[in-house]
Order: C-alpha cells, then sequence, then structure tokens
C-alpha cells in the first residue's frame, strides 16, 4: 500500500480523546519511584505503579539538559512528565550522566574535539542505563522493543547522536540495542548523513526557529565563527526532519517561530502530543510526517 502523509491534526484530537478513555482508570494507582546505581556510581529513576502492570508497556528513557555542566534527573518538569505517563500505563525512567563540562567551558573557546568527545561520552553513559534497563526488563515489566528515548538539550544530543551516530567510528565502540523512537526538545546531531536506512527511527522534534545555542537548521554549535577552536557544525530538527523525509520515516516537528532555546525544557507540558505520536507512530506504527506550529 502506497505510503500517504496525514492530516496530523484531526488523528490528535480523535486519538487523545480514545487514549484518555482507555488508560483513565490507571490515574488511582500509586506511582512510586525506586532509585538504581546503573554504573560505577551514576544513577538512575525508575517510576511505575505498583498493580496491574501490563508487561508489554513502553519504557521511556528522559535525558536532562543543562550544558552537560549541570541539570538533574528529577527536575519538577521531569518528575511531573513522568508521573503523568505513568499513570498513563507506561514504564519511565531518568537518568543522571557525567557533566563532563562543568566547570569549564562549552563555547566557542571550548574545542571541537572536546566537544565531540562529550558527545560521545555522554551516548556512552546512556547507552549503559539502558542497557541496564533492558537487561532487568523482567522484573521492571516492560517491552524492551518499546524502547523510548527522550533528551532535552544537552541530553537531546547525547540521545541523538548516540542513535543517530552508531555507525560513525567515534561512536562505534558504543554497545547496540533496541531504540523504538525519539522525542528530541531543542536537540541536533554531528552529521544528519549518518541518519540511514540502518540508523532511522520515528522522531518527534521540540524546536525553537531562533534557538542561538542548538541550531534548529545546519548551523555552528553556539554559532561560534569558523575561526574559533569551538566551531562545529551540527545540523538541527529541521535538518534531520528533511532527512527523515528523504528516507520515508516518520516524523513529527513541533516548532515555534519565535522561540529560542527555551524549548529545550516547554516541550515537556506536550504531553498529550507526545503520548499521541509514541501510540500511533511509534507502536502502532502510522506513517506521518508532518510539522506543527506552536506557540508558547
Amino acid at each position: 500500500m502506497k505510503k500517504n502523509k496525514k492530516t496530523f491534526f484531526r488523528t490528535y484530537s480523535l486519538v487523545i480523546i480514545l487514549s484518555l478513555s482507555h488508560y483513565g482508570f490507571l490515574w488511582s494507582q500509586e506511582i512510586v519511584k525506586e532509585t538504581f546505581t546503573y554504573k560505577d556510581t551514576l544513577q538512575l529513576d525508575f517510576y511505575s505503579i505498583i498493580e496491574k502492570i501490563n508487561p508489554e508497556r513502553p519504557l521511556i528513557v528522559i535525558v536532562h539538559g543543562g550544558g552537560f555542566s549541570k541539570g538533574k534527573r528529577d527536575g519538577s518538569k521531569i518528575v511531573k512528565f513522568a508521573n503523568y505517563f505513568v499513570a498513563q500505563g507506561y514504564a519511565v525512567a531518568s537518568i543522571s550522566y557525567h557533566l563532563t563540562r562543568r566547570g569549564t567551558s562549552f563555547g566557542c573557546d571550548c574545542s571541537d574535539d572536546d566537544k565531540v568527545k562529550t558527545f560521545v561520552d555522554v551516548a556512552q553513559n546512556i547507552a549503559d542505563a539502558v542497557l541496564f534497563l533492558q537487561n532487568k526488563s523482567n522484573e521492571f515489566e516492560f517491552d524492551i522493543d518499546k524502547t523510548i528515548l527522550m533528551g532535552s538539550s544537552a541530553g537531546a544530543e547525547g540521545v541523538l547522536n548516540l542513535v543517530f551516530m552508531k555507525d560513525d567510528y567515534r561512536f562505534s565502540h558504543i554497545p547496540k540495542f533496541p531504540v523504538a523512537g525519539i522525542i528530541s526538545l531543542a536537540g541536533a546531531v554531528l552529521d544528519k548523513e549518518y541518519i540511514t536506512d540502518s540508523t532511522k527511527v520515528p522522531v518527534m522534534f521540540f524546536h525553537g526557529v531562533k534557538d542561538k545555542l542548538v541550531p534548529y537548521e545546519t548551523a555552528s554549535h553556539h554559532f561560534c565563527n569558523s575561526d574559533t577552536d569551538g566551531y562545529l557544525i551540527l545540523d538541527g530538527s529541521e535538518a534531520m526532519a528533511k532527512r527523515l523525509e528523504l528516507l520515508n520515516t516518520s516524523y513529527i516537528l513541533a516548532f515555534s517561530t519565535e522561540g529560542g532555546h527555551e524549548w529545550a525544557t516547554l516541550g515537556y507540558k506536550y504531553t498529550d502530543l507526545i503520548k499521541c505520536f509514541i501510540e500511533q507512530v511509534i507502536i502502532l506504527k502510522l506513517f506521518l510526517q508532518t510539522k506543527i506550529q506552536l506557540k508558547k
């Protein structure tokens, strides 16, 4: 059957009604958070209900932002987001990772090599966390083939580079594992050309067109000049969406024409939209390629 682009707004309104009616009973269940050490001193929080668990439920793994120098896995927006999705029948984990840029620059005076190494190091941490969870999937009761990675800003860069750059020699040593899809809040990848038939997955992007830290299209990291040590070209959400379109892979690009880097956190509030994308595009595999203009 020929795949056609679909009008998302009609699907969205219908699916949200169906989804809320189907999962509504979970709101009354107790939600618990357990903390685990997944590698060395690095920890993650695992959120779940404790009764009537569907062992085929999806897992969302959240990677916080903060420029690789700050941020925490239990920020208020993350906790609220996690509790919402657990109440909807999901398993959710939020991870810490090595803040390798703490106390040092990640701007135009940070060399491009150091920036790439930062991406690689965080990608390794994310892989370690996901493998820890997937190796315990029977205990945690989720379907490893429904593992969804979600990142904000630096966390999104870690997730996107982990999944899409895995065939690049700098990332090839990192263990591979199933990833069903990505939710990216103001993220970018080192090179969109590494998004291929062997690495592609559905993605939901949130991004402000006027982001001055992480490019919406293709530009240098932090918009550094070409004569600076930190000049490093990145491909943002628009560029990745175009690449996925060429590869006949589903995506939603939710953008704000006047928005900046604040969409690294604003995206957390679009829980219904994210849930619709996960359940229709990732789980039911509905083919969808579309853009949605958002306002704050």
